[in-house]
């Protein structure tokens, strides 16, 4: 442990690892939603709300990844206000698309 109390090993691990199970539960939601749409059939609503969930989707994605590898420094720098905002409006994304598949 450092002198300002901060965990040089594990912290940026566990954080590595919380964005990781991120990444995973979005994938699943944007699997999810491919299969929503082809249960019930391709209409033009259910393709265009499944390509919007794919681009939320590669959105987080090249968001986690970008934050995962900068996980790896030894000091690594806080989370930037673009990349939080980026990441909430995937996510965001993510449930309006899921939820307009429901309708």
């Amino acid at each position: 442990m450092t002198a300002d109390g901060r965990d040089p090993g594990l912290q940026p691990e566990r954080t590595r690892l919380a964005w990781r199970r991120t990444t995973l539960s979005c994938t699943v939601v944007a699997i999810l939603a491919v299969k929503q749409a082809l249960h019930g059939g391709a209409s033009p609503a259910a393709v265009v709300a499944v390509s919007l969930s794919g681009l939320a989707w590669l959105g987080f994605l090249l968001v986690a990844h970008r934050r995962v590898l900068g996980m790896g420094t030894a000091r690594p720098e806080p989370l930037s206000a673009r990349g939080a905002l980026t990441a909430a409006a995937c996510t965001l994304a993510l449930a309006v698309f899921a939820t307009a598949m429901l309708f």
